[in-house]
């Protein structure tokens, strides 16, 4: 049964445990590429041989908060009028929301598993980063890693950074926060076929955490879904690979 609703205002997809009673958590944030909702990477990352709580949640600016402004504001300022503002606003909003969800379901109170894609992923390494919740186990699939690599993905022109825009990517380069990973078991996922800066930074990350351990999965590109991926879609082959190894490590690593 596929549950669909608001969490302290933020969208989400859940998927309960086989017979829905208490459980760990893992709380997923999606990509801005496709799958771009919570309920599209539901369908193309449900985890269904994980037992726990699935929870997708909704990434800012998409699914019912799109943001018509957004793709501009991206091309005008990719530093400092999309990717830092996203990706703050999505880890600043997950206590509540973890709060409320904890509220409603038999969660158990173990440490969670926490999963990101492309810019959720810079989400997913934030909130492990900053230990507002001990997360035993992450993945994280096609990553925005550096958010320099984000940048220069996305600029149409050399990008001026100052002071500002400096700091805010110093926030989001994880290569450089690695040790703040702590003790948490990391799984590096990356497509053959995404962007090289991406596939550069997902080995490098893998390289500098302890334990860390890297799966290349072949024939995928950056996104997980057929675009656009705002709907819930078949699982794609690429996709289905990457949910078989996503599984398998919190099948290892997340407590039960």
């Amino acid at each position: 049964m596929t549950i669909i609703g608001t969490a302290a205002g933020v969208p989400f997809t859940a998927l309960p445990p086989a017979g829905g009673g208490p459980a760990p958590l893992v709380v997923t944030w999606h990509m801005m590429d496709a799958p771009c909702t919570d309920a599209a990477f539901a369908a193309a990352l449900p985890l269904s041989g994980v037992a726990a709580w699935r929870i997708h949640l909704g990434m800012p600016w998409c699914g019912p908060r799109s943001y018509p402004e957004g793709r501009e504001l991206s091309r005008r300022d990719p530093m400092m009028l999309y990717v830092d503002p996203v990706v703050r606003q999505a880890a600043d909003e997950f206590p509540a929301a973890l709060a409320d969800l904890r509220a409603r379901f038999p969660i158990a109170g173990a440490p969670v598993g926490v999963v990101g894609a492309s810019l959720g992923g810079a989400v997913a390494l934030t909130v492990t980063a900053s230990g507002v919740v001990p997360v035993a186990a992450l993945a994280v699939i096609n990553a925005a890693i550096r958010a320099e690599s984000v940048v220069a993905l996305i600029s149409e022109r050399p990008y001026p950074w100052d002071s500002s825009s400096r700091a805010a990517a110093d926030r989001l380069n994880f290569l450089a926060r690695a040790a703040d990973l702590g003790s948490t078991a990391l799984l590096v996922v990356s497509g053959d076929e995404d962007y090289p800066a991406f596939r550069a930074d997902a080995a490098a990350l893998a390289a500098a955490v302890p334990g860390a351990h890297l799966t290349t999965v072949p024939g995928l590109a950056h996104p997980l879904a057929e675009r656009p991926g705002d709907q819930p879609a078949p699982q794609t082959p690429q996709a289905k690979t990457v949910d078989e190894a996503v599984t398998d490590w919190f099948a290892t690593h997340l407590a039960t």
